[in-house]
């Protein structure tokens, strides 16, 4: 090899080291500071609105794989009473099926996606661990009419020089 290239190699690996040890780090450091998620995140989590549901069970005739499994009762007018409801998110592969085919919006996606544990038996999640209540975060995923209650989106990286504001005057200008 000829020493010109060798040389040139090399300035030109610490041109590249130059340029980015001289601009601002963009690593999170994770457990301590938290990134918001997309707002139509189909996290780890379902959600379910024991009000709206009526117990038709089209979620878990559904499902891909058979993860959701409902036990009811005729309560009349068509209409059935929810007496078991369970969802087993270890096998589930969060497909949003279910969400999408429920013909009364009693199913949401959760935002949610920390959810280790140690044992199979606790990644099944019963009707009242699914309520939704006043805590409760769901995803705007399938549902539209929930996005501009949720926080923006901070995952992306933003590398233009005019900032987040220039690009939001962008995007409605078009």
């Amino acid at each position: 090899m000829k020493p010109d290239r060798i040389g040139r190699g090399i300035a030109k690996g610490l041109s590249v080291t130059f340029k980015y040890f001289l601009t601002r780090p963009i690593t999170t450091q994770y457990p301590e500071e938290r990134l918001v998620t997309s707002r139509r995140m189909r996290g780890y989590h379902l959600h379910w609105s024991k009000e709206r549901c009526t117990g038709c069970a089209t979620c878990a005739k559904s499902c891909p794989q058979g993860n959701i499994e409902i036990v009811t009762r005729p309560l009349g007018n068509n209409y059935f009473a929810v007496d078991k409801f369970e969802v087993d998110t270890g096998r589930c592969m969060f497909c949003g099926d279910c969400v999408e085919s429920c013909p009364f919006n009693a199913l949401f996606m959760g935002r949610e996606f920390e959810r280790a544990t140690y044992s199979r038996e606790s990644l099944v999640q019963t009707r009242d661990q699914m309520k939704i209540n006043q805590e409760t975060v769901v995803s705007a995923y399938y549902k539209p009419e929930l996005e501009n209650n949720l926080p923006e989106q901070t995952l992306l990286i933003n590398r233009s020089k005019e900032g987040p504001k220039a690009q939001k005057e962008e995007a409605k200008s078009k």
